[in-house]
């Protein structure tokens, strides 16, 4: 063992840390992702609107999905694909069709995203941790609203997580 001392101390000096090659990122739960969508859905209830919710966490992987009754399978796929525009850009999803309206056409071809508003960014101390999706109302404008509903539902929560 003596011998291979001087070896390994020489492959443990070699091999430099980096701070950067370990990070921490700030995930969203279940139970904030769910409750993001519960007010969501509910407000646009109380709106007399049927939509889908789609939370979609930091990597564009639906977390939660919540479908009213009369809507369609459709709206549920627009939802998640409005969200995961949100991820592509973070910025809102209205916001990112109107800044790059030059290329809409050519990013709504990119399978699972959709430039339409109704998909807001969910971020909890600066960090985008997912996007919440809705649609089946009356038009973006009103899907936008619902799920800003649904996540200033739960702001306080986003604004003092660690």
């Amino acid at each position: 063992m003596k011998r291979f001392a001087p070896l390994l101390l020489g492959i443990v000096a070699a091999s430099p840390v980096h701070a950067a090659d370990v990070m921490n990122v700030k995930l969203m739960t279940l139970e904030l992702a769910r409750d993001i969508a519960d007010h969501a859905l509910a407000f646009c209830r109380k709106q007399g609107y049927q939509v889908s919710v789609v939370v979609v966490d930091r990597s564009a992987v639906a977390q939660v999905v919540l479908r009213d009754v009369y809507v369609s399978g459709f709206a549920t796929q627009i939802a998640e694909r409005k969200a995961n525009a949100v991820i592509l850009s973070g910025v809102s999803s209205g916001e990112f069709s109107q800044n790059r309206a030059d290329i809409r056409a050519e990013l709504n071809q990119i399978p699972g995203v959709l430039l339409l508003p109704g998909g807001l960014p969910i971020r909890a101390g600066g960090s985008l941790i997912g996007a919440v999706g809705v649609s089946g109302a009356p038009g973006g404008e009103k899907d936008e609203t619902c799920a800003a509903a649904g996540i200033k539902a739960v702001q306080d929560r986003l604004d003092f997580a660690e």
